[in-house]
């Protein structure tokens, strides 16, 4: 397979392990503070990646904010904001979508070879599309594995991966992921229908192999918990 680049996940969640509400479209858990934060963190990396779902439910522009950062990644001789990558399982996304039309960047769709030339029909315009395998695994997921090496062959040493809950979920059940930023938002939501931090699987961290805590960080009223998931971890 080849290595893979040095994968960070990065997202916010209430005290009760949620990512959203299932009645609010998009419910406030970070603060300025944080979402600053997390801005230096993509300005640090090669490339952002998101679900599918994601894209349709959040309409993300996944741009670096700071014209600052901007211009000294653009010296640095590099993009404005990283290159973009969503994982799709069905290929339905929408070609005007945020994710799609901000940022003159590089945007990357990862879906299974039996839905390659629909979706390049669909999105070929404005992003590349790769294939990566069948989608006949348990669940129909995309290979995360095939998609972590795809993108250290196309130059991506540093990736941050921003969620959805089964991107995450799909991410750590692969032991792919060397650091997690989880932010701790001081609300509960308390909703069936909304989305977990994580969904069922078998994660490489257990009561019998605890993830170590590297650092503990208030942020306003936020906390910031970052744990070292592999020795790669990288402590700035």
């Amino acid at each position: 397979m080849g290595d893979h680049p040095y994968t960070l996940l990065s997202c916010s969640m209430s005290i009760d392990g949620y990512l959203d509400s299932a009645t609010v479209k998009r419910l406030p858990l970070s603060n300025t503070a944080d979402f600053d934060r997390v801005d230096a963190v993509r300005a640090s990396c090669d490339a952002i990646l998101v679900g599918a779902a994601t894209v349709r439910n959040d309409n993300p522009r996944l741009l670096v904010r700071s014209p600052a950062r901007a211009v000294q990644r653009v010296s640095d001789g590099t993009s404005a904001s990283p290159m973009k990558v969503t994982i799709t399982r069905s290929g339905e996304l929408d070609p005007i979508a945020d994710f799609f039309a901000t940022g003159d960047v590089e945007k990357i769709v990862y879906c299974p070879r039996e839905l390659v030339r629909a979706t390049r029909q669909r999105l070929g315009a404005v992003a590349t599309v790769v294939d990566v395998g069948s989608s006949v695994d348990v669940g129909g997921c995309v290979d995360i594995a095939s998609v972590s090496a795809d993108l250290f062959d196309r130059g991506v040493r540093r990736l941050m991966v921003e969620g959805g809950g089964i991107t995450l979920t799909q991410f750590l059940t692969a032991d792919l992921v060397d650091e997690l930023q989880l932010v701790v938002a001081p609300v509960f939501v308390g909703g069936a229908g909304a989305r977990r931090f994580v969904g069922d699987g078998c994660f490489p961290w257990t009561a019998d192999r605890r993830a170590p805590l590297a650092e503990v960080r208030q942020i306003g009223d936020v906390v910031l918990l970052r744990y070292a998931l592999s020795e790669r971890f990288c402590a700035n």
